[in-house]
């Protein structure tokens, strides 16, 4: 229904200066409370980190009429206007917006892109009743369209103009992108998708990202709902292309992405390279969240509280399995073939597998402490944490291939009954363990307490065995072999020692510099990266790091290590494997 004249809350977006990177936002609101609050968000769903967009927020001012209104600010988020209650109020404000993540706003000569969690107060009192939402046009910027999810009411050719939403939350859920984007559109099972590009260089190859973008979008509607409709009725992809970044973050209809340039499709080009793999996986991830966790999604989750942290033990869920379902569903769509996909699923279990953190916290705390370790990570991070996504994603291997060779069930059905069962939104892990033991005919909780709450390693080899993939172990590149992540750029900078590698019982630490080795023959060797370890070290394991650590020089006893694998993946029988990598949905 489209919204009466006037709206109860209107927003009104401009381009304020481009040059300083400020949006300039009015709010109109008609039926102020008398002690009218206002609180702008201190996250945005999808990112579990307190972000303080309140500090981007400048110069705040209200007015009744033609009458200035007090404003006082109660804590870092929230103020409160003394005026006259029903009489219509209006806040103006600016948003200093430079930053070219997908979580905030970003405004410059060259584009334009927010958030509502960054631009608009949230009315209390008002939240659930219907928010309009107006941008203009740039006038230094003719050649400018506008693109997002939410829905218009009064626009012009370019996408500027009045759209409107039925509450805070849906306004908050569309972003907008500005620019003078490329924009193309495709249909996926009859439901219009538009796809747009910032920031593309002139190879940029815009057809084939619509057709494989197609692939991905059927492939995981049929994945849900078969042949039936999805719950969306028009989606919109937002990409920015920058010269090296990745990122995504998922919206009820739309997603806001961001990709190295060099990733990007390139004309004339048929070959698939990493980084347009890459950001396939990308686009997978972000479309499989329409429905795991902007949907069905966790029962803290059923009401947002913007104001504060948002615990919940279900990120290995929702973030863990759409990991797992995001390059598999590329395999399924034509997209991968069973070589391209193992290479990525080996990546990921190596990436577990080298994370010491994993013997101390379970992927369920690692959810819950997203807020406070996952996006606040540093050189002991690995040594403390297991990521959710990838655990998570082994975490649903693991129940796939169990249900698989049971003989009962597969995760793909579990997936589809959780959705029935919640009716599309709030799930606790009791619904999980209720449609395991429903679809898969045994209490799976044992599993769970295990893989999902216990800190013990994934039962990855026999399942893959079963399936017809061999586990192979070989000798490691030197920094998995030493237990190091370091940084080439210039000198070898060592980023993080690993818990138990021979690099920390030689005495390395994060921030070191290593210059160069000694040899048991009093040779000495300058280092500029990893690899020349071992060509001049040759045969040799115990050898003399040479460090630098606060402009002092050390010398550190190393022992190079010979017991250190690494996992490869090998499909040794095609048939066991096939239908759990080519399953219709």
């Amino acid at each position: 229904m489209p919204i009466t004249t006037p709206p109860a809350l209107h927003y009104q977006v401009e381009a304020a200066d481009l040059h300083a990177h400020l949006f300039r936002v009015t709010l109109t609101i008609q039926r102020p409370d008398a002690l009218q609050r206002l609180s702008l968000p201190v996250w945005i769903p999808g990112s579990y980190l307190v972000r303080e967009f309140a500090k981007n927020l400048q110069n705040l001012q209200a007015r009744q009429g033609t009458q200035a209104v007090a404003v006082q600010q109660c804590d870092k988020a929230t103020w409160e206007v003394a005026c006259k209650p029903g009489r219509r109020l209006v806040l103006r404000y600016e948003v200093y917006a430079n930053d070219a993540s997908v979580r905030t706003a970003s405004l410059d000569a060259t584009r334009g892109f927010f958030n509502g969690t960054s631009l608009c107060l949230r009315v209390e009192g008002q939240t659930d009743q219907p928010h309009a939402l107006e941008v203009r046009a740039p006038k230094s910027a003719p050649d400018w369209h506008a693109a997002t999810g939410l829905t218009p009411t009064d626009i012009d050719a370019r996408g500027f103009g009045l759209y409107q939403a039925v509450n805070y939350d849906e306004l908050v859920d569309c972003p907008f992108e500005l620019g003078a984007f490329w924009s193309g559109e495709f249909k996926a099972c009859g439901v219009p998708h538009r796809f747009v590009v910032a920031g593309a260089a002139p190879s940029f190859d815009g057809a084939r990202l619509l057709a494989d973008a197609k692939k991905i979008c059927e492939t995981s509607i049929r994945f849900w709902h078969g042949n039936k409709k999805p719950p969306h009725t028009r989606y919109v992809f937002m990409l920015n292309a920058l010269d090296d970044n990745y990122g995504g973050l998922e919206h009820r209809n739309s997603t806001a992405l961001i990709c190295g340039r060099r990733d990007l499709p390139r004309l004339g080009e048929a070959k698939t390279s990493e980084g347009y793999t890459t950001l396939l996986g990308l686009i997978s991830h972000e479309y499989f969240h329409t429905w795991n966790v902007k949907r069905l999604r966790p029962a803290e989750f059923t009401e947002y509280d913007y104001s504060q942290e948002n615990y919940t033990e279900l990120l290995w869920f929702f973030e863990g399995f759409t990991s797992y379902y995001d390059d598999l569903l590329l395999r399924r769509a034509g997209l991968l073939d069973e070589y391209g996909y193992l290479k990525l699923l080996n990546k990921t279990i190596n990436q577990v597998l080298q994370t010491p953190g994993r013997a101390l916290q379970s992927v369920a705390q690692a959810s819950f402490d997203a807020w406070v370790k996952y996006y606040r990570q540093d050189e002991n991070t690995p040594n403390a944490t297991v990521s959710y996504y990838t655990k998570g994603a082994l975490v649903a291997l693991c129940l796939d291939l169990t249900l698989r060779s049971e003989g009962r069930s597969n995760l793909d059905a579990v997936m589809r009954a959780l959705w029935q069962r919640c009716e599309a939104g709030p799930m606790t892990e009791i619904d999980l363990l209720a449609v395991l033991a429903d679809v898969g005919g045994r209490d799976f909780a044992p599993d769970l307490a295990e893989w999902v709450h216990g800190t013990a390693d994934l039962p990855l080899q026999e399942l893959l065995k079963a399936h017809g993939v061999a586990v192979l172990e070989e000798k490691p590149q030197p920094a998995q072999r030493l237990g190091l992540r370091v940084g080439e750029s210039g000198s070898l900078q060592i980023k993080t020692v690993l818990r138990g590698g021979a690099a920390e019982r030689a005495g390395f630490a994060a921030g070191d510099e290593w210059l160069g080795i000694e040899t048991p023959s009093g040779d000495g060797w300058r280092l500029h990266k990893l690899d020349d370890l071992a060509l001049y070290a040759g045969p040799q394991r115990k050898l003399i790091a040479l460090v630098s650590r606060d402009k002092r020089l050390l010398r550190l006893p190393l022992t190079l290590p010979d017991t250190v694998t690494t996992w490869r993946l090998a499909l040794r029988e095609s048939k066991l494997a096939h239908p759990w990598l080519e399953a219709d949905a």
